[in-house]
């Protein structure tokens, strides 16, 4: 082979974890144990800080059937991290740690599974290992349950996050129909500035259980228009459910949320939470009706029992990819998604995009697919997003509880 490369590997998590991050992984390690130009295959110990601190795991030493349990292993079972690395044409301090333990373990291919900001730290290590003349192959591969990476039709993660959010919703709605007394409820879903989480709130309608009012971060939110239309809605049904992004914002820019100045991560991100409860706040003094908030939290990121078989093969195929593209000469790319409806039905593609263009790049909800009061999805997001929720998760059980990967995790000397 012309392009033929020898030499170990590491795939690194990165960022918050999904339900099938792991199945990612597995589709990394299984191919690259299988390629006879990979010869030792590392898993990096909570993202790019392992590397830095040499701690690797030897996963040619697990065992295979625990290995495919990863299959259906929610979380980051390497351990992730939020760590920006500096701009190393301005400090290559930490770069030159990372090439120091390529080189110790001839590290000649590199993946890293993340969402945005983990496509910026494998764009800068590309761009640091090629102006230094190391060979070596770095491959990004799609992560995160917003599904706000650019580029790509749809990111690993999404389609089970959606899945979970809209059956939870639908759920939600069945209780709040049980009694003779009417309620406002109020749903709190992850979406930081895309919408894509929250919308996906409005597949409950598929079976009768959708929300009265969906709101997005992609157009501003009207606090005295909301409560006008909950009084409304209550006043017509005796209920009124309401799913909202985390990320709604008024029209300067600010979060609605009253806890959007209480943390930032490693990337300087807001960490916002409390927007259910401030928004049943106002509702109850607005309304003196019965008014429960809910916040989603982790449990939307977490839910691997309501995983979508899809997104799970697709998580698969996107580490399985990373590596076969890598092995025949690619690198500084990430691993991107196609739809293909041609035949008439649903068919996921891989391509290549070039990681400086992912990096730090966010795709939104396309203004067309919310209606125009900004409460609410327009079909189109429904046809967009119903492929990527299809099938169901067919995971190994033991005494009536999920049997999760238990790898031995050998620190590579």
């Amino acid at each position: 082979m012309e392009n033929k490369l020898v030499g170990a590997c590491i795939l690194g998590q990165s960022g918050g974890p999904t339900s099938v991050i792991n199945a990612s992984a597995y589709g990394v390690i299984k191919t690259a144990l299988e390629s006879d130009c990979i010869t030792n295959v590392y898993g990096a110990a909570h993202g790019i800080a392992g590397v830095l601190s040499d701690t690797l795991y030897d996963m040619g030493k697990e065992d295979p059937g625990e290995l495919e349990l990863l299959m259906n292993t929610p979380s980051s079972e390497l351990g992730s991290c939020r760590k920006k690395l500096a701009d190393p044409d301005a400090d290559d301090t930490e770069y030159k740690k990372i090439l120091e333990v390529f080189k110790k373990h001839d590290i000649r291919y590199f993946f890293y599974n993340g969402g945005n900001d983990s496509m910026d730290t494998c764009s800068k290590i590309s761009r640091y290992m090629e102006k230094v003349g190391y060979k070596c192959r770095v491959m990004g591969i799609p992560k995160t349950i917003d599904n706000d990476l650019f580029g790509t039709d749809h990111c690993p993660g999404f389609g089970s996050a959606a899945k979970y959010i809209a059956t939870s919703v639908a759920e939600v709605s069945k209780d709040t129909k049980v009694y003779d007394t009417g309620a406002v409820t109020i749903i709190e879903i992850m979406g930081r500035h895309a919408g894509w989480l929250a919308g996906s709130a409005s597949l409950a309608s598929l079976c009768g259980e959708g929300p009265d009012l969906l709101y997005l971060p992609e157009t501003d939110f009207d606090m005295a228009a909301f409560i006008s239309n909950v009084k409304r809605i209550y006043a017509e049904k005796g209920n009124c459910l309401v799913a909202v992004s985390e990320g709604i914002h008024y029209p300067d820019g600010s979060f609605v949320s009253e806890a959007k100045t209480s943390a930032t991560d490693g990337f300087g991100h807001a960490q916002l939470g409390g927007l259910a409860s401030l928004l049943a706040a106002v509702v109850k003094k607005e309304t003196g009706a019965k008014v429960r908030g809910i916040e989603l939290s982790l449990l939307q990121r977490a839910g691997a029992h309501l995983a979508s078989q899809t997104d799970i093969d697709e998580a698969f195929m996107a580490g399985m990819m990373a590596v076969k593209y890598a092995v025949s000469g690619t690198s500084g790319k990430m691993v991107g998604f196609e739809r293909d409806t041609s035949s008439g039905k649903y068919v996921c593609k891989t391509v290549l995009l070039p990681l400086d263009t992912v990096a730090n790049a966010e795709k939104k909800v396309p203004l067309e697919w919310i209606m125009p009061d900004g409460a609410g999805v327009t079909g189109d997001f429904t046809e967009y997003v119903l492929p990527l929720i299809q099938g169901e998760n067919s995971r190994v059980v033991e005494n009536g509880m999920p049997r999760f990967a238990k790898l031995k995790k050998i620190i590579v000397k």
